[in-house]
């Protein structure tokens, strides 16, 4: 089994971001560096990372805004900023949106380990001995990073499109998972064929979570979709 701490490293700055993933390649951490927001975004949503390491002044889509995507989907994950400002308000902006510490450049890389163990040490032990990649739905259980959904007596497995969409429902139970943002999610793109796409799914799972009375997806008119657990 890979016990690896996973990072996502997001910095637009080629030299730095090269170097960066080396220095913590070195140290033992499995790092995937994206070059902007955007990027880093879809690395994301498509594997599991234990840590954020985001540049806050990036193309396509900033670190702040980036940060705010990723709480939406998770809530946990420990997120560190980088920046080469240094105002009283980007710190706090930093700290609001679930920013678990900031970094300015320029740092020394003993620095940025240091303070990067710290935080895994507080965070991660307890979130791989937790079960949040593992839901209970009534009668049946869902494991996100194998995609499959089981009951006692019987396993099915998911897509990847069906694996995602369970998982952003089952993270925002009891609330709307709003449409469009569940496109950009897992599609990327929100036209008209990827949410006829999404709307087949949806259909889907309603299929596979019949048998569990507890359990329902509905429409919100206007708005996206609601997981209701009872």
């Amino acid at each position: 089994m890979d016990t690896k701490v996973k990072l996502l490293l997001a910095e637009d700055d080629e030299n730095l971001g090269s170097l960066l993933k080396e220095y913590l390649i070195v140290k033992g951490y499995d790092t995937d560096l994206f070059p902007d927001g955007e990027a880093a975004y879809v690395g994301f949503m498509a594997k599991h990372y234990d840590l954020c390491i985001l540049d806050v002044m990036m193309p396509k889509k900033d670190g702040f805004t980036l940060a705010k995507d990723i709480r939406l989907v998770n809530t946990d994950i420990p997120i560190i900023f980088l920046t080469a400002k240094n105002l009283k308000e980007d710190v706090l902006e930093g700290f609001k949106l679930g920013g678990d510490d900031y970094i300015t450049k320029p740092f020394s890389m003993e620095e940025l380990i240091l303070r990067l163990e710290a935080i895994l040490r507080r965070t991660v032990s307890e979130n791989q001995n937790s079960n949040q990649f593992l839901f209970k739905l009534g009668k049946f259980a869902f494991d996100s990073r194998k995609q499959i959904l089981f009951t006692e007596d019987s396993t099915t497995k998911l897509t990847t499109k069906e694996s995602e969409l369970l998982r952003l429902l089952c993270n925002n139970a009891n609330k709307v998972l709003e449409r469009n943002f569940a496109l950009k999610a897992i599609w990327v793109d929100d036209n008209y064929f990827n949410a006829r796409s999404m709307d087949v799914y949806i259909t889907k799972l309603r299929k596979l979570l019949k048998e569990e009375p507890s359990i329902e997806i509905i429409n919100v008119h206007g708005k996206g979709y609601k997981l209701i657990l009872s």
